[in-house]
């Protein structure tokens, strides 16, 4: 997937499934997928739910390029997680994201 500035915006909320000890156990990879959606410019931001019940995902891209995307990410693919996905078009933004959209 390849995102490109004007892109549409896409939330992705994780939702854990699963004991936190198997979500742990899986996060270094978790991670490493992060780094390479920063690194190819698709995320813009992302951390945990507070509580920590699973995770947010601010992301570029159409709604079912995200969708195949997520399905890479290891928490999903090993079944730790519920994904939802919910698309956007930001109609206003802060100056400071503006000039990263």
């Amino acid at each position: 997937m390849t995102a490109r500035p004007g892109s549409p915006l896409c939330v992705i909320s994780l939702t854990y499934v699963e004991p936190l000890d198997a979500v742990d156990a899986r996060m270094a990879e978790h991670v490493a997928w992060l780094d390479r959606g920063y690194a190819e410019g698709l995320f813009l931001a992302s951390g945990r739910k507070v509580p920590r019940t699973g995770g947010v995902i601010l992301t570029r891209g159409h709604r079912a390029d995200v969708e195949a995307l997520i399905e890479t990410d290891p928490f999903v693919a090993g079944g730790l997680v519920e994904a939802e996905v919910i698309e956007f078009t930001a109609s206003m933004t802060a100056d400071a994201l503006a000039a990263a959209l």
